[in-house]
Formats: C-alpha cells, sequence, structure tokens
C-alpha cells in the first residue's frame, strides 16, 4: 500500500495532540491497574518509649522510610518487616530488632477471642519487648482487610533462597513481584516537657473530733501499661481497681450521711497516677504528706488498703510486706474477709501472700509496697498471686476480656469486710436492699474507664479530661477533693515521657529496587535506539521516501 508522506504528516499533527490529551487519560482510567488502589493510609501505633530512674525503655526511633518485605523475605536493614501479631515469635523479633530496619505488627482481629496459646505467647513477646531498649521504628496497626491483604501479598512476591531452585527463579522474582514501601513521615521523638502526673484524694471524716479519729485509707492507681500506649486499655489492671474504690466511695457516702451509720472511722480515697511507673505518684503524694509542713491525712493510719486488678473469679489474696499482728486492725481486716467471703460467696477463698521488699530492685512489686517503705501498715487486694503476672502489663487487658460479675462479687465482699470492721460488726449484713453494689454503677464504671488509652504519658498534661471526670465523680460521694501533681526533676528526673505516640503510616505499592534496575536498563537502550535513530535519520528518511510516491503537482 502507498502513502502520501503529507496526509500522514497532517495526520500527526492533527490527531496526536488530541490523543495525548484526550485517549490516553482514558485509557489510563479504565486501565485494571488504579493508582489509588496503589497507596493506602492506616493509623499506627507506636510502641512505648520512656526513661525510668534514667534506664532507657521501649523504641527509640520514631520515622520509617523502608520497603515492606514479610517475616520470611527480609533481609537487610534497609526492609521493614510487616506481619502479624500472632506469627512473631521472641527470636524473630530479637533477629529483626538486631538487623532490620522497622518492624510494623498487624494486631488480631479479634483479640478478645484468641486460644490460649496465642494469649501466652503474645503476652511472653510484649514482656521481652519491654525489657529492653528497641533500636529500631515498632509500630502496630489494628486489624483491615487491606493490611491483611498486604501481608499475605507480601508473603507469596517474594521466594526464598533456601527455597528457590535456582539464582534465575529468585531473580525473576525480585523483578516480577508487587513490592511496597512503608512511610511514617513524623519527625523523631523528643522527651515531653511540662509533665504533670495527678493524684486525686477525697475523704469521708468519721462522727466525732476528726483528729483523734482512726483513718483507713482506699487506695487504687488509675493509669495502665502495655506496649503501645495508644493501645493500653487497662481493663483489669486497674480499671477494676478503679470501678472497686469507686463504688466503695458511692456506698460509703450513703453509710456517712446518716447520723445513726455514721461510723467513728475516716475514710480516706485515693487514685494514684504513674502507678505503672513504679508506683512514683503514690511516693510523690506520701513525701507531700509524711515530709510537708502540714499535718498529714494518714499519719497515723489504722492502713492502708491498695486496689489492684481484682476482677478475676476464684481466689482473693491480700499481699502483704510484713505480716499483721494478731489484734492489730490489719489481722481484723483479714478475718473479716475470709469470714465475709465463706458466709456469703463461699466458693471464694481469702489467702494471704507474704513478699518481703527487696529494695535491690528497680520496680516495686505492688503499690502497698510505697506505703511500708514509710512504716505504714498497708496491703494490696488483687486476684492475681503474683505480681509478675503478663497480663498487668498487656494490650490484651481489654474490657472483653473481664469477668465483671467477679468484680461485682469481689467488691462485696470487702465493702462489707470494711463495714464490719469499722462498725465492730461480727454478723449480719449491712449492703442489702437498697443499699448495695449496683450492677449498672459498676458497669458505668467499667465503660467510663476503658473507653480510652490510659499510658500514664497520655494524661500527663494539664488539663486532662480524664482526670477532670474522675475528680467529679469523686466530688459527688466525697469531701475535701482535690488534686495535687507531679512533675520530673528538670535536673535528675525520675521518669521522662516522649512524644510521637500515633502516626499515620502510608503504604505504597511499588516494585522493588531489582525491578528499578532493569528499567533504567530498558530506558537506556530505549533512549540509545531512538539517539540512533536520530543520528541516521536523513538515512532512513531516503530508504523510506523510495517507498511513497510524491504526487506530481500541477
Amino acid at each position: 500500500m502507498w502513502f502520501e508522506s503529507d496526509g500522514v504528516i497532517d495526520l500527526f499533527k492533527e490527531y496526536f495532540p488530541y490523543y495525548l490529551v484526550i485517549v490516553l487519560p482514558i485509557f489510563i482510567i479504565i486501565s485494571p491497574v488504579n493508582p489509588v488502589q496503589a497507596a493506602h493510609e492506616f493509623p499506627a501505633y507506636r510502641m512505648q518509649q520512656y526513661d525510668l530512674h534514667g534506664v532507657p525503655h521501649g523504641c527509640r526511633y520514631s520515622p520509617v522510610n523502608l520497603e515492606a518485605r514479610s517475616l520470611s523475605g527480609w533481609s537487610t536493614t534497609r526492609h521493614c518487616v510487616v506481619t502479624r501479631l500472632e506469627d512473631l515469635t521472641y527470636d524473630q523479633f530479637k533477629e529483626i530488632h538486631a538487623k532490620a530496619g522497622a518492624l510494623l505488627v498487624i494486631l488480631p482481629q479479634n483479640i478478645a477471642n484468641l486460644e490460649n496459646d496465642a494469649k501466652e505467647q503474645i503476652l511472653q513477646l510484649e514482656e521481652v519487648m519491654m525489657k529492653q531498649e528497641v533500636l529500631i521504628p515498632v509500630y502496630f496497626a489494628e486489624w483491615s482487610q487491606e493490611l491483611d491483604n498486604i501481608v499475605n501479598d507480601l508473603s507469596h512476591s517474594y521466594v526464598p533462597e533456601d527455597h528457590s531452585n535456582s539464582a534465575l527463579q529468585v531473580l525473576f522474582s525480585c523483578i516480577s513481584a508487587n513490592g511496597y514501601q512503608i512511610v511514617i513521615g513524623t519527625n523523631q521523638a523528643t522527651a515531653k516537657q511540662d509533665i504533670n502526673v495527678a493524684t486525686i484524694q477525697g475523704k469521708l471524716s468519721g462522727y466525732g473530733v476528726e483528729e483523734k479519729l482512726p483513718t483507713i485509707a482506699l487506695v487504687a492507681h488509675y493509669d495502665s501499661f502495655g506496649v503501645a500506649p495508644e493501645l493500653s486499655f487497662g481493663a483489669d489492671s486497674n480499671g477494676s481497681g478503679v470501678a472497686m474504690l469507686l463504688e466503695l466511695a458511692r456506698l460509703f457516702s450513703h453509710l456517712y450521711s446518716n447520723t445513726s451509720t455514721h461510723a467513728h472511722y475516716n475514710l480516706i480515697f485515693l487514685l494514684t497516677g504513674a502507678g505503672k511507673l513504679n508506683y512514683l505518684g503514690s511516693k510523690k503524694w506520701l513525701e507531700d504528706q509524711l515530709d510537708g509542713l502540714e499535718s498529714s491525712v494518714v499519719q497515723d493510719a489504722a492502713y492502708v488498703l491498695c486496689l489492684d486488678s481484682v476482677s478475676s473469679c476464684g481466689t482473693l489474696h491480700l499481699h502483704v510486706s510484713k505480716p499483721p499482728r494478731d489484734g492489730t486492725p490489719g489481722s481484723v481486716l483479714f478475718k473479716e474477709l475470709k469470714a465475709v467471703a465463706s458466709s456469703f460467696q463461699p466458693e471464694v477463698n481469702v489467702e494471704g501472700m507474704h513478699k518481703k521488699i527487696n529494695l535491690a530492685d528497680d520496680v516495686l512489686a505492688w503499690e502497698h509496697e510505697r506505703f511500708s517503705i514509710r512504716r505504714l501498715p498497708a496491703f494490696t487486694l488483687s486476684s492475681i498471686k503474683s505480681h509478675r503476672d503478663s497480663l498487668r502489663s498487656s494490650i490484651l487487658d481489654i474490657q472483653g476480656q473481664l469477668k465483671e460479675n467477679c468484680l461485682i462479687r469481689n467488691t462485696q465482699i470487702l465493702a462489707e469486710s470494711l463495714a464490719r470492721h469499722i462498725f465492730n460488726l461480727t454478723v449480719g449484713e449491712i449492703f442489702s436492699d437498697n443499699l448495695g453494689v449496683e450492677e449498672e454503677s459498676m458497669q458505668a464504671w467499667l465503660d467510663f474507664l476503658t473507653s480510652q488509652p490510659r499510658s500514664a504519658q497520655l494524661l500527663a498534661q494539664k488539663p486532662s479530661p480524664f482526670i477532670s471526670s474522675l475528680r467529679d465523680t469523686m466530688a459527688r460521694y466525697l469531701k475535701e477533693v482535690k488534686i495535687s501533681y507531679q512533675s520530673p526533676d528538670k535536673r535528675d528526673p525520675e521518669f521522662i515521657f516522649y512524644d510521637i505516640t500515633k502516626a499515620p503510616v502510608n503504604v505504597y505499592r511499588v516494585k522493588p529496587a531489582v525491578f528499578d534496575l532493569f528499567l533504567t536498563i530498558g530506558i537506556v537502550l530505549y533512549l540509545g535506539a531512538i539517539y540512533f535513530i536520530i543520528q541516521k535519520f536523513p538515512a532512513a528518511y531516503n530508504l523510506v521516501a523510495g517507498f511513497i510516491k510524491i504526487p506530481k503537482r500541477h
């Protein structure tokens, strides 16, 4: 077929620009590869970072811009390992921590319904991660179908070298794989300034001359702890302890508002901060009380009862640093707990647990030890037998795991035991009929406490809506409610908090670096061919012109 050169040139001039402007974008839009689907954004929660007594804990770095690889496909510090939490083991984390560039962990889809073996593995992994300083960025993301697809895609994108048949297969896998780039564009985390850890106290004054009446202090720390601050809801530890304390405040406020049931005991209710950081809130409050110029409300306390993780069924443990002598108020309380449980809840055992304070340890075991160090009789009531229980510091401690009926039952036992003690009764039931532990009330406390993460660094700024709500709640039932704040010493701080607990993670679908190398080679060859054609264009034009008939002009 013969073509006229002018017609070809005119066709190119007239229609090619329209092709670039209209037709080409249409082909891109209808392409099966949608550019919008090549990028995803998810919220990610950074691992804990804090310093306690000068010792760094947790993750030290924040920004990430690395190629994503699976748990079995990564190899260098240029890779960000993306894996499911239930698939990650201690040995794998140790290797990733030492050799990879970053770690992104996907949480289970339904964390409340995990099998016991999976829970135990996650608890052990959390404990190991928090016992060391981690020198790579570590983030956690909640499960989503898009993230799950990315993990599956990464798992099948690369052929591990030890399973390949040849080097050519590995090379072809690297070229054809669909890669992902993980970008978390935050600044490097810095130490927080103007930290204020709140401790809230209120009281119910006994009937008589207040200064001459014995005092009982009820204490619970309100903060939670887990491998990531934004995922630490602390339903049992220590949401259950705070809920029990608030319900006791409600119950005894009714008794103290009636002259016929107004006991000859002062009751102090204390919600402390930084409980998960060596109970520094209690320490500061005790220093203000015992070392200050004003008179102390706990100087001659009959005992201090701390509440920690009290929602489990079975056995209630009264942890002590020094067993109380017979006839002392602490001994009387212990006997009342056993008697009440035996009478009204025979399925519940009450046991005493004795553990001496080890001052050589960096972190105390229980909150009552802070008070025992200052020579105050103190105990901790808990349904947990050992302070080493991993669930006390885990992101698995959520409301779905809480046994609310057991918490209500344990609250009834303690309320009745305290009432018998302060009213000097041995039989009968005080909290019954219209005056008793209310299920709706306990549920409201738990819903409020577990509706948000309560890590200490998230609540350390003034004003905090959570702290204000706790203060207002206590003010409904107690007198002289006030907040005291603790700030770390600027020259030698006992603790340091860091910012950046949450950041968006952007996942971009890209080709791996090997593909870019081959693409570059292809582009170089293509440009070389174009350059050659341009240089030899006259010869090529004459060759083509020989086949095209040029019309004669008349």
